[in-house]
């Protein structure tokens, strides 16, 4: 028996072996030869897995308003979906653009911060919220990098998903014991965010629990949403349908592998901050991640990194930061040498890529010029 501490001690060794590796549907096994074929069993077993909402409609997205700020045309937008409030959006493009740009759907972050959503990666008025000011200079190096990139060409989305900003729940909808019998009275006050964050974090297992109830699960309802927020962002006619690519931190690069693995319309990927395998999350790291991450069964079939693996040979890119303390370095790179056998096999070597930063969790200005020039050289061709 192993006496290397883990996050559930004596059955830590035990547990980890139950899975082969390579799990049962990855397309590093022998017996896989054809990629389309593998692709299509691998896909659907993992969308079933995630038990998403039933089937629905593209949502219809209404123009809140519009506005041209530092060199780039802005619009706010909003939709409703069969569930839930409003989701709230925010769509750019180069100010002067003509004709149909290749497209991002900007993947926000976690951050531990429920309040805010699609805030947290633009930047739309002079007047920023302090905490947003601040949550940019921290992981993204000052850049509200969805402007960013919009800047250099691209269409880009970036939407409010399940329990964020616009979709976050409303603590006048729960029962008095389960908030604490806290109320919003000015919701964009600082410190009365930052409570309503400390009890988000604390909601998240009830969150998790209530879907299972339902029959669905965190991931099942976010890709979904992630899936509308895509019917909105391609079917505009300033789109280029066949050119669009998703980007994430975080939270946001774990909605990029998972949407990525999902969704065949997805060309490119840049996942950021959010690589590691499934034995690192149940040994080492399950502490550090939100109930977010998790579909039941899906690790007997397919390793985490080979979610994303699911749409080679189409590129991946794969940024990570070497003292992240939400992973092991080792399993990092377990995960990177996953994915390198996975786009070889699939003769695309050259369409993946990983690269492995100095320093904490981030997606700073060095790291966001390699993503930029990664969708340049793919969807922009």
């Amino acid at each position: 028996m192993s006496t290397t501490p883990n996050m559930i001690g004596a059955y830590g060794d035990w547990s980890s072996k139950i899975v082969s590796d390579p799990p049962r549907l990855s397309f590093r096994n022998e017996h896989y030869s054809q990629l389309d074929a593998w692709r299509t069993e691998a896909r659907s077993r993992y969308v079933a897995s995630l038990l998403q909402p039933p089937p629905a409609a593209a949502p219809t997205a209404r123009l809140v308003r519009r506005a041209d700020r530092d060199g780039l045309h802005i619009e706010h937008l909003e939709w409703q979906l069969p569930y839930g409030p409003v989701t709230q959006a925010i769509f750019m493009k180069p100010e002067n653009a003509r004709g149909k740009l290749p497209a991002i759907l900007g993947l926000h972050d976690h951050g531990g911060n429920k309040y805010f959503g699609a805030r947290k990666i633009t930047r739309t008025a002079d007047d920023q919220h302090p905490l947003m000011a601040e949550h940019q200079s921290h992981y993204y190096g000052g850049a509200a990098w969805a402007n960013e990139i919009a800047k250099r060409g691209f269409a880009v989305l970036v939407h409010d998903t399940f329990m964020f900003a616009s979709r976050r729940v409303r603590l006048a909808e729960l029962p008095g014991n389960i908030r604490n019998n806290m109320v919003e009275s000015d919701p964009e006050n600082a410190d009365e965010i930052k409570r309503f964050n400390t009890f988000a974090g604390a909601h998240e297992h009830l969150v998790a629990k209530s879907l299972f109830c339902a029959g669905l699960t965190w991931p099942g309802v976010f890709v979904w949403e992630d899936q509308r927020a895509l019917d909105v962002l391609l079917a505009r006619e300033d789109v280029d349908a066949a050119r669009a690519g998703c980007c994430g931190l975080s939270g946001g690069g774990l909605r990029t592998v998972f949407l990525t693995g999902a969704d065949a319309r997805i060309q490119c990927s840049t996942a950021v901050g959010m690589m590691t395998t499934w034995r690192d999350y149940l040994l080492n790291k399950c502490h550090t991640h939100t109930w977010m991450c998790y579909i039941p069964s899906i690790p007997r079939d397919l390793d985490y990194p080979e979610i994303i693996g699911l749409n080679a040979p189409k590129p991946v890119l794969v940024l990570n930061n070497n003292e992240d303390s939400l992973f092991t370095l080792p399993e990092m790179r377990r995960a990177d040498d996953i994915l390198k056998a996975v786009y070889a096999k699939a003769g695309a070597a050259e369409r993946y890529k990983a690269s492995f930063y100095p320093g904490p969790h981030k997606f700073d200005l060095e790291m966001q010029k390699e993503a930029w020039a990664w969708f340049e050289r793919w969807l922009k061709a």
